[in-house]
């Protein structure tokens, strides 16, 4: 006992202030304009927003598209189906864009 006060009471309430004192700036953080860690919905952009990506097959609907995707898929292409503001589109990186047209050409396959 420190001067009639409970030593473990203040350290308890120490702590405890240190705690809310945590939980504001992390409340602060998570809920801050333009810097949430939650992410933002996705919205559908035309065919050459998508950066590197560009659309080497327009299917018809997205089932065709994931049918379409899949064979890349089994020739080691990595594909993107993404919706369009003109329908849905296969996305390949820029170069492998003649690889997958040619897989895709190909029935075979």
């Amino acid at each position: 006992m420190l001067g009639g006060i409970d030593n473990q009471l203040f350290l308890t309430s120490f702590g405890g202030f240190f705690a809310l004192l945590f939980l504001m700036f992390m409340l602060k953080w998570a809920f801050a304009r333009g810097k949430s860690v939650v992410e933002r919905p996705s919205k559908i952009g035309d065919e050459s927003e998508y950066g590197m990506l560009e659309s080497v097959a327009q299917p018809l609907n997205y089932i065709e598209g994931q049918i379409l995707k899949e064979k890349l898929t089994k020739s080691g292409i990595r594909s993107n189906l993404v919706q369009t503001t003109s329908g849905p589109r296969l996305m390949v990186f820029k170069d492998q864009v003649a690889i997958a047209r040619s897989i895709l050409a190909n029935p075979e396959l």
